[in-house]
């Protein structure tokens, strides 16, 4: 993998230019979303490059663009327009429709969630974080809320809410950073949110995962108490499935199906890989860390963890 010095400062000219003359402009800039995207680059300094959107999604998209251009003072407005935006892979977009957003509506711990999570994409770590920790700054004292969902599961039964999607978020960015103590933190604020089944395995998940790398091996056997093989879950199959093998009650030959929906997939290969680095098999967990890179799949979780993990833990070492 070669760091592309070049057209990195060309990202960097580009993106300073852009931020010296911020736009007062209320509908944002108009990208061609029919193609192609250059958002970024990887830790390693590997071009990321959004493939382009089908027509379903597109269709979808240009309906929430349409509400925002009709009033683009309405805050849900902007924040449609903005998770549409980034569903069809223009992450940066995204950020920027946020960004506007913020000026309009700066106390709304929503849009500082939204745009954390696309800085999170982007590799973005510590703008991530301090967009997540001011929404959970945002939030203090409020009533939790259930986040409608954009891509919704089999059910359309909203599983996530406004408060645990922040402290999801916030952990996830503490631990591409390798801060494994504030990651630990902001997942046990997480679960302590949780309100059904998937927020429960999701959440423990992590904080296994967490928990073992910090050398905390009874402390992560804790966490897996609850979860069980019988428990009702409406989307979050791929983070019960590795618990219950964290658990040992499944087998690593069962957990990965060749024809998944690739984030979950993607996430258990990481469970895999990760559960061989704490384990001490360093040889099995860069095989696999390498077998999860060499997907097209760089905006998932699981493909994050695994660049964050190769690159700190065998790239800058060798």
């Amino acid at each position: 993998m070669k760091r592309s010095f070049l057209f990195l400062g060309l990202f960097l000219l580009l993106a300073a230019c852009t931020n010296s003359t911020p736009s007062e402009d209320t509908t944002s800039s108009s990208p061609d979303v029919s193609s192609t995207a250059f958002q970024g680059f990887s830790l390693m300094g590997d071009s990321l490059i959004s493939p382009a959107p089908g027509e379903k999604l597109l269709v979808r998209y240009e309906a929430r663009k349409a509400d925002f251009l009709d009033d683009p003072y309405k805050v849900d407005h902007i924040i449609w327009h903005g998770r549409f935006t980034a569903y069809i892979g223009q992450y940066q977009e995204a950020i920027q429709i946020y960004t506007d957003g913020i000026k309009k509506f700066p106390e709304d711990a929503r849009l500082y969630r939204h745009r954390g999570h696309r800085h999170l994409t982007i590799r973005q770590y510590d703008q991530a974080i301090t967009d997540f920790e001011k929404a959970a700054e945002l939030i203090q004292g409020t009533e939790n809320e259930i986040e409608p969902d954009g891509m919704p599961n089999a059910q359309n039964i909203p599983v996530s809410t406004l408060h645990g999607n922040i402290y999801y978020h916030l952990g996830l960015a503490y631990y591409l950073k390798q801060d494994m103590e504030k990651a630990l933190d902001a997942y046990q604020k997480c679960l302590a949110s949780s309100g059904n089944n998937d927020n429960l395995v999701s959440s423990t998940h992590w904080l296994y995962m967490i928990s073992r790398r910090l050398g905390q091996e009874e402390q992560a056997q804790a966490y897996l108490e609850p979860i069980q093989s019988d428990l009702e879950i409406i989307e979050n199959m791929a983070y019960h499935q590795a618990c219950l093998f964290y658990k040992g009650e499944i087998e690593e030959s069962t957990l990965l199906q060749p024809e998944g929906d690739a984030p979950a997939n993607d996430a258990l290969a990481y469970a895999l890989a990760n559960w061989a680095f704490y384990n001490g098999d360093l040889d099995q967990a860069k095989a696999q860390y390498e077998a999860i890179l060499s997907k097209p799949s760089w905006n998932s979780f699981g493909y994050l963890a695994a660049e964050s993990d190769y690159y700190h833990h065998f790239m800058t070492r060798e």
